[in-house]
């Protein structure tokens, strides 16, 4: 029996010999790496590479967490003039069915956004914002202090176009900027209305965007032809009602209509003077606001022409009216009574004669 050397050497277990897949031969790293060995060209565990801030790091110009930048108002913060959540609708902007503050009249009494909803898809008309108190100003005659225009509309009564009913007359004075300053309401009987036609005695509320009465007018019942020169028209004008800023006198003229703006006392301040012939065929109608002696005109009163049907079919009108920026607000005030006073006279009636 043949006895084998045990000194011959035994290969060590591993991968690179095929029968021990475990064995250890240089070249060849491990499958596992139970001792931490690190190949060769990796950095080590937890290597900060140059260049990289370290975790958590701040970079400058960079505000911390929570920073509020100057500038910016902080969280929940209500900016001045609006509301907080629930409160009411400050003055200038009335959505809809306002009521106005708290003891003040309704503004839909007069035929305001309440009574006289916009048309379906129409925007809801803008209020001028409501200007600050100026010393010796009538309470709501500011507005007039800051406009040098005023845009006066008609609005147009369907039953008054389809069966010639005659009913109350409203008005929008607007700013240039399409922004509602007042609202105006005729107060009048069914009575007066259809028996006296456009010569007939009225009066007139003006009221601004809360539905406090700013302006009354009062026109008694008066001639305007030329062959009775004591009893022509005359129209008073009230701001705040029941304390007089003002009247326009009709003056007697055979061919011209003339008026003449006076003050509280019945002093002259400045004359209108109108065409011969005050047809709105296609055309604007101007009457023309002149100093005493009327050697320079001042302002316009314009009737505007607004189509052939709207004029063929309804006596609802656009006016225009323009004065001087720093005119008196209370002569701003009867100018538009003026306004008022030359619609019923020459304009009233005409379309539905037509």
């Amino acid at each position: 029996m043949e006895m084998k050397d045990t000194n011959e050497p035994k290969p060590d277990p591993g991968y690179g010999n095929q029968g021990y897949p475990g064995a250890d031969y240089p070249g060849y790293p491990p499958p596992q790496n139970p001792y931490g060995y690190q190949p060769a060209g990796y950095p080590p565990a937890g290597y900060q590479p140059a260049g990289y801030p370290p975790a958590g790091y701040q970079p400058a110009g960079y505000p911390p967490a929570g920073y509020q930048p100057a500038g910016y108002p902080p969280a929940g913060y209500q900016p001045a003039g609006y509301p907080p959540p629930g409160g009411q609708v400050p003055q200038g902007y009335p959505p809809g069915p306002y009521q106005g503050q708290p003891g003040q009249a309704n503004f839909g009494a007069y035929g305001g956004p309440t009574a006289m909803p916009n048309q379906h898809g129409a925007p809801a008309a803008a209020w001028m914002p409501t200007p600050a108190p100026i010393p010796n100003c009538p309470p709501g005659l500011e507005y007039l202090s800051q406009i040098d225009q005023i845009l006066v509309h008609q609005q147009v009564e369907l039953l008054e176009a389809l069966t010639g009913y005659e009913t109350n007359n409203k008005y929008e004075i607007k700013n240039s900027l399409g922004q509602r300053v007042y609202f105006a309401a005729e107060e009048n009987d069914c009575c007066t209305r259809n028996c006296c036609g456009p010569g007939r005695p009225f009066t007139m509320t003006i009221v601004d965007n809360t539905g406090r009465e700013i302006m009354k007018l009062n026109r008694p019942c008066r001639c305007s032809s030329c062959c009775f020169p004591c009893c022509l028209q005359k129209l008073e004008v009230q701001a705040p009602p029941g304390t007089v800023v003002g009247y326009v006198k009709q003056n007697w003229h055979p061919c011209l209509p003339k008026f003449t703006i006076q003050d509280e006392n019945e002093q002259g301040v400045l004359k209108i003077k109108g065409p011969c012939i005050p047809c709105s065929c296609c055309t604007d109608v101007n009457f023309e606001v002149k100093t005493m002696d009327e050697s320079s005109v001042v302002g316009r009163i314009t009737k505007q022409w607004t189509g052939y049907v709207k004029e063929a079919f309804t006596d609802a009108d656009n006016f225009g009216i323009q004065f001087p920026m720093d005119l008196d607000v209370k002569v701003k005030a009867v100018l538009l009574g003026a306004c008022f006073l030359i619609d019923f006279m020459f304009f009233e009636e005409s379309e539905k004669k037509n």
